[in-house]
């Protein structure tokens, strides 16, 4: 279980950081400032703060952040009445606002404010003192800093430095840069496998007997680079088809027609059941084969990443196409089970479960939906058929769907997820 626990958190905050990073780098090269990089949500364990960025790290380990400025997950709205401390600096400018009690300013100045304007022309007032007498007004600096509620220590969002005021292409490649960088982490975690794993699995229907004793398969004669061309009178022509119909004939005396060179042989076993996801298969000891060449292997970060990524698509497609099921999706709760099994095969199932993952989460985010990376993409996109942005108005409107129909799905979603694997 300990294992089980350090690999999620591991994998799924590698998988997170690859995502959030790119985000991050194409920001900081648009011109927009990044007021806050998070790994985690919910309550901080952990901050560091740079001139620009403040650096978290929360308590969950289920996903993760990049605060932008202007970004419609960054709010900075001081209320009327909101009990603040100013810490003036030259010029008599304010260089730090302080909204928590968890920490507290040298020397500085108490007031209750009664208006902001931390974007243009950069200025607070209020009442100094308790002094209801007189509204006083400060000038505050560009860079200045505001302690929030929590004690995280953030930049104030000036308007020339958020993202609405970069160009659309810098936009467009800010929120396509989380996903881009998820198919670039799949595509080295392939390769290094296929080096750990000494060999580029295929998609075809040769076969490697598997190494973990003696199975059916090698009880019954097969050999290593044979090709199953039938499966009891189905024919198949790739792993993918070889396996369902292998896994579908559990406890099965089932015939098998081989090819080996220029040989055609027919052999009859029975694949033995086996419990995986509270599913029963069958299973008969073997894998896809494995090509051994130099180049196949430097090149089997694309090939695998490809395959991978028309399988996802498909099994998407399925899902859209009237074929809906819960249990088609996965949450936090499936993907700490699923980490169990990848940590039980050792350090290639680990490195084949990261790559899966991180295409998987690349893939999903570039879906059209609001909220979602793609949704996002697809409001650049009609923004520069237009010619001009959607209305603040509209685009919250969209954005608040998106995430309603996101938090009842992960909801439903967990829910399921802990149904089929805890509950009995």
């Amino acid at each position: 279980m300990i294992t089980t626990i350090i690999t999620f958190i591991i994998v799924f905050g590698l998988i997170v950081f690859i995502h959030e990073f790119g985000h991050f780098y194409f920001a900081k090269r648009a011109g927009i400032l990044v007021r806050e990089f998070s790994i985690g949500m919910g309550p901080k364990l952990f901050n560091y703060r740079t001139a620009e960025t403040t650096y978290t790290i929360r308590l969950l380990p289920v996903g993760g952040y990049v605060r932008m400025a202007g970004g419609e997950d960054d709010e900075d709205e001081l209320k009327p009445g909101t009990p603040v401390s100013l810490y003036v600096g030259d010029n008599d400018q304010v260089t730090r606002i302080n909204t928590s009690k968890k920490s507290t300013l040298f020397n500085g100045i108490p007031m209750a404010v009664t208006a902001t304007d931390l974007e243009d022309q950069l200025w607070i007032e209020g009442y100094e003192n308790g002094d209801e007498s007189t509204v006083k007004r400060y000038a505050v600096a560009h860079d200045a800093t505001i302690i929030e509620s929590d004690g995280t220590e953030v930049r104030i969002a000036p308007r020339d430095v958020q993202f609405q005021s970069a160009s659309l292409g810098h936009r467009l490649m800010t929120n396509f840069a989380g996903p881009m960088n998820n198919f670039i982490l799949a595509i080295i975690v392939y390769t290094i496998l296929s080096f750990v794993v000494g060999g580029v699995t295929t998609n075809s229907n040769q076969v490697t007997p598997t190494d973990s004793g003696v199975t059916v398969a090698q009880k019954a004669g097969i050999k290593n680079g044979d090709y199953i061309t039938a499966v009891n009178g189905h024919a198949v022509d790739n792993w993918t088809q070889l396996s369902t119909q292998i896994q579908s004939r559990a406890d099965k005396k089932t015939t098998f027609k081989i090819k080996r060179g220029d040989q055609i042989k027919t052999i009859t076993l029975t694949p033995v059941a086996k419990k995986v996801d509270q599913k029963t298969i069958g299973a008969v000891g073997i894998t896809a084969y494995r090509n051994h060449n130099i180049g196949a292997m430097l090149l089997s970060g694309f090939t695998q990443t490809w395959q991978m990524t028309v399988r996802l698509l498909a099994a998407i497609w399925s899902m859209v196409s009237g074929h809906f099921s819960l249990n088609d999706l996965g949450g936090p709760v499936a993907i700490f089970a699923t980490t169990s099994t990848a940590t039980s095969e050792g350090l290639a199932g680990v490195l084949n479960f990261l790559a899966f993952l991180s295409l998987n989460l690349g893939i999903v985010n570039l879906l059209p939906i609001p909220a979602l990376d793609g949704g996002k993409i697809l409001i650049n996109v009609i923004e520069g058929i237009r010619r001009k942005p959607l209305s603040e108005n509209v685009e919250t409107a969209i954005t608040l769907v998106g995430v309603v129909f996101l938090v009842v799905l992960m909801l439903l979603v967990t829910w399921n997820d802990i149904e089929r694997y805890f509950i009995k």
